[in-house]
């Protein structure tokens, strides 16, 4: 039996604080591995919003979402920059997020010129501190190992480490033999 995969950790931390009827947030919609992950989490009474820039990656979370048999009504998927959640996410339900996931880099078999950056990545993080709920959950699975991805990584790293202590803890699971700057997690939790 081996670890848990980076992927598996951060759903594995999402699914300690999400209950049912919770708010949550997929920050980089692509495959649709976390909104699904998300969705189940919240069940009936729950609320999903997925962001991402490009409409492949909508449609690609779209199609994984019905594909499981999940009802549209379940959650909101909005083809935007993830530093915009906020303008999306009704006002009534900011510092009540359970959870915010995100998943940097490129749409996997998708265009790599086409990646997250730390321009919109950082007031993205930051919007989604905003969001939570005392308790809630950051994930950041960052993927240092394509053209731009270390210098994301790097800032989000150096993001992470400045946060307050009194207000947040922050969590770093990687793999310290593995060659070829595989992906890592990063977790904040907001403290209450």
């Amino acid at each position: 039996m081996g670890f848990v995969s980076i992927l598996g950790m951060a759903h594995r931390l999402a699914q300690e604080r999400v209950q049912p009827g919770d708010t949550v947030v997929d920050g980089t919609a692509g495959g649709g591995n976390d909104m699904l992950a998300l969705v189940r989490l919240v069940g009936r009474s729950g609320c999903a919003y997925g962001f991402d820039v490009l409409p492949q990656a909508i449609a690609r979370t779209e199609t994984r979402l019905q594909e499981a048999g999940i009802e549209a009504e379940r959650y909101r998927l909005i083809t935007d920059s993830h530093e915009r959640m906020e303008t999306w996410i009704p006002p009534e339900k900011h510092g009540r997020v359970a959870c915010v996931m995100f998943n940097l880099g490129y749409l996997p078999g998708g265009d790599h010129a086409a990646i997250t950056t730390p321009a919109t990545t950082l007031p993205a993080l930051v919007a989604a501190l905003r969001l939570l709920r005392r308790g809630g959950l950051l994930t950041v699975v960052v993927y240092p190992g394509h053209a731009g991805g270390r210098e994301e990584a790097d800032a989000v790293e150096r993001w992470a480490a400045s946060l307050p202590q009194r207000e947040f803890q922050s969590l770093l699971y990687r793999f310290a033999n593995q060659r070829k700057d595989p992906p890592y997690l990063l977790a904040v939790e907001k403290l209450g």
